[in-house]
């Protein structure tokens, strides 16, 4: 009788991506609710089988890492995905752009046996403390972000304190879902990405859609975060009826920066408050400037030096 383990095909295969909704680990819900340490133990043993059976079946069924890029490359021709697949954001007087939370989590599936989510591991009337994870469980490479997350939402009226669980978890799942992203990205190598990214660019180059209604679409997609036509205008130099596709790519960066969280409005367009305090300003240097050339104008030469 022989003991060696015979490859067969998965009956999971090609869905062998497992994302875990953010959840409480068993082994802190059950400590939390009182439980005895052979119920922990319990827990705990069946979390370690959980991840080893996981581990075991990437092994048997290994990535071809080349045709694992090219499924990359496929999805990100299409539109819905290149959409959203670059955010962008201003530092320093210089735009940063980079894949967003979506081209990662198409880059998990098409890569294949990696597990990533964000779990809650603590939490209080203020604050929770949240666990951010990406394994690779072919090659055995965990990657963790842990970080803690206030329940206070910061506006332009003050700060508030959140209570509403479905506010608190909103809050929560935007700001960990950034690490996740960050986990993910060192799982999988560098240039794979960087061909997605340029991919993606290619593709809305390719369908940018600059119709009436296209950008009617666009304006609305930008009332969420209280921009308006004008101030789009304003910020490409042109009216909408006449933008460039590359304008249309560099918008959409903008609005999945604005959505992923990762910059506020007024990092990109001109706020009406500022324009109004603007003006007056410039009349105030102006009228100063008058002054001291018609008080320059009255005052007498000098007589030239002996």
């Amino acid at each position: 009788m022989t003991t060696e383990i015979q490859k067969v095909q998965s009956p999971y295969a090609p869905y062998n991506v497992v994302r875990r909704e953010p959840d409480e680990p068993q082994s802190l819900a059950t400590i939390a609710a009182g439980a005895s340490s052979s119920e922990v133990q319990v827990a705990q043993a069946k979390a370690q089988a959980e991840a080893f059976a996981a581990i075991m079946a990437a092994k048997n069924w290994p990535r071809n890492e080349a045709e694992a890029a090219d499924r990359l490359i496929i999805s990100c021709q299409r539109p819905g995905l290149a959409e959203q697949a670059v955010y962008v954001y201003s530092r320093g007087g210089q735009d940063i752009s980079g894949p967003s939370i979506r081209l990662a989590e198409a880059a998990a599936r098409a890569w294949r046996n990696v597990k990533y989510g964000f779990k809650v591991t603590a939490s209080d009337n203020m604050h929770s403390e949240v666990l951010c994870y990406a394994y690779d469980l072919e090659a055995n490479i965990p990657v963790e972000r842990s970080f803690v997350v206030s329940h206070v939402r910061h506006t332009r009226q003050g700060s508030k304190l959140l209570t509403d669980p479905r506010d608190i978890y909103e809050k929560v799942a935007n700001e960990a879902m950034r690490r996740v992203r960050a986990c993910i990205l060192e799982c999988i190598p560098g240039d794979v990405i960087d061909a997605a990214v340029a991919q993606c660019e290619e593709t809305i180059k390719a369908t940018a859609d600059t119709s009436p209604a296209a950008m009617q679409k666009l304006c609305k997609a930008f009332e969420e975060f209280g921009v308006t036509k004008a101030q789009i205008e304003t910020r490409i130099q042109r009216r909408l009826d006449a933008i460039t596709p590359a304008q249309v790519l560099s918008l959409r960066k903008v609005y999945v920066s604005l959505r992923d969280g990762m910059s506020k409005p007024e990092d990109w367009f001109q706020q009406p408050q500022a324009a109004q305090e603007e003006a007056p300003a410039n009349g105030k240097l102006a009228a100063v400037l008058a002054k001291k050339k018609a008080e320059a104008a009255e005052k007498p030469e000098e007589a030239p030096a002996a």
